[in-house]
């Protein structure tokens, strides 16, 4: 069932559901006229009995009157012993004593007739005016049977017709809605590489079959954004390598060029060393992203000390601030917090040198602090400088993205933010990055799995460049 077409399934549940529809339907048309004709035909009945039973209360049997239209079906008078006193369609008596001895009020009943002949409906009524006698009268029900046969007849045959048509309109109908999905199926195989921005055409009608198509042409233009980032990623990826490989290269060419004295082979060295330590920083920063996308980024939780994660990582780059004339604060309760320590601090070392990098040369001031509310640890890193331009702050998480500095020096490439949204991510929070008064801040929100155990007080570091 799986393969049959689409529309061949709408339209044979459209008929399998019309089908139950036009049996209930039928059904239902016949029970109710055959109920009706009955009840007309018992009323009929009811009221024969009753004019036959009034006459014999004024006349008795021997005086009743026998119209002609008591021959149009079977009336009888009966004595409870079950002689005949009078009989219209039929020679023999209807009921035995035994019968009519149990017949206490005016009931309907089927009568035998003769062989050949269909039963007879009948109604008795006892009557006690001057004697005790029972009137019977019956009917075939020809015009019953012959009403409800033409019924059934036409219904056999209006039914199919009926049926065949709503198949057809259904399938008709399916065919009409299913169009502008055939016609976005058409456009959706034509879409390719070398068109990209191709999108599937939408209905005017604001139904479902519109809605889908606006929702595969977002799905599709966020595919297209995510393969220009791809694209772009790669891109910039492919220029951070050449760069330091093609110093390398140099490096090692000029040396094998000539022959060298000692001192200029190890400066040489150095230099190629530096590079490979560069070579090696990126590979290992877009493996970390290539993971954090993929959903393979992990984290070991560990009871780690926030105060000691962050005095470490200042300290770790004061001699650089202090070249450049940079004050670093930093500011932590001593509390333990379960995180991955090593990768906060690659978070916290990539906010640093960012921080340097932006900050300005002489009288910068770096401020590190962090607080821990609930399940959650905020790292906030604010610097003073000029902040993050007007069309970097949108994109400042974002890899290879990189300030006009970096831009101009190569000094960065522009992984550092990004790294610190996957570290915050996969500690189940996020980075955000905003302009303040006089400066940047940084926030790196992290969900803890459990509640800190608190220490005691609250310390605070600061060192100064001369």
């Amino acid at each position: 069932m799986r393969r049959v077409p689409l529309r061949v399934r709408v339209t044979l549940a459209s008929a399998a559901s019309i089908a139950l529809i036009l049996a209930a339907l039928s059904f239902f048309v016949y029970a109710r006229l055959q109920a009706e004709l009955v009840r007309t035909a018992d009323s009929a009945l009811r009221t024969r009995a009753e004019v036959i039973a009034s006459g014999i209360g004024r006349a008795g049997p021997a005086g009743l009157d026998t119209p002609d239209s008591w021959a149009g079906g079977l009336t009888q008078i009966l004595t409870p012993a079950g002689q005949v006193q009078i009989s219209r369609g039929l020679a023999g008596p209807t009921l035995s004593a035994a019968a009519l001895r149990a017949i206490r009020e005016p009931q309907f009943m089927a009568i035998p007739a003769a062989p050949g002949r269909p039963v007879l409906r009948a109604f008795v009524l006892p009557t006690t005016e001057g004697q005790p006698l029972f009137v019977v009268v019956g009917s075939a029900m020809t015009e019953v049977s012959q009403t409800l046969a033409s019924l059934r007849l036409l219904l056999e045959t209006a039914g199919p017709a009926a049926l065949a048509l709503a198949c057809l309109a259904a399938w008709v109908l399916a065919g009409a809605a299913l169009r502008p999905v055939e016609r976005m199926r058409r456009e959706a195989a034509a879409i390719s590489v070398s068109q990209p921005s191709r999108r599937l055409p939408v209905p005017a009608a604001k139904d479902e079959i519109a809605r889908l198509g606006r929702t595969l042409n977002s799905l599709l233009d966020r595919l297209q954004d995510a393969r220009d980032r791809e694209q772009r990623v790669l891109d910039d990826a492919s220029h951070e390598l050449r760069t330091p490989l093609s110093i390398l290269k140099a490096e090692l060419d000029l040396t094998l060029s000539r022959p060298r004295e000692a001192r200029e082979l190890e400066a040489a060295l150095r230099s190629a060393s530096e590079e490979t330590d560069r070579l090696a920083r990126l590979a290992e920063d877009l493996l970390v992203l290539s993971r954090a996308r993929a959903g393979g980024f992990r984290i070991h939780r560990m009871s780690t000390s926030l105060q000691d994660l962050l005095s470490r990582a200042c300290a770790g780059h004061r001699a650089r601030a202090q070249d450049r004339g940079v004050r670093i604060e930093c500011a932590a309760p001593a509390m333990e917090i379960p995180v991955d320590p090593m990768r906060v601090r690659q978070a916290l070392d990539n906010l640093l040198d960012n921080a340097i990098r932006y900050g300005p040369e002489t009288g910068g001031l770096i401020r590190v602090g962090a607080t821990v509310s609930g399940e959650v640890a905020t790292v906030r890193m604010e610097n003073t400088g000029p902040g993050f331009g007007d069309a970097l702050l949108p994109r400042a998480f974002e890899a290879f993205v990189r300030g006009e500095t970096d831009v101009t020096s190569h000094s960065g490439a522009g992984l550092g933010l990004a790294i610190v949204q996957a570290v915050a991510r996969a500690h189940g929070g996020r980075a955000t990055a905003e302009n303040v008064p006089g400066g940047a801040r940084v926030t790196m929100i992290l969900a803890l799995d459990r509640l800190p155990v608190p220490s005691a007080g609250l310390s605070s570091a600061s060192a100064s460049s001369g």
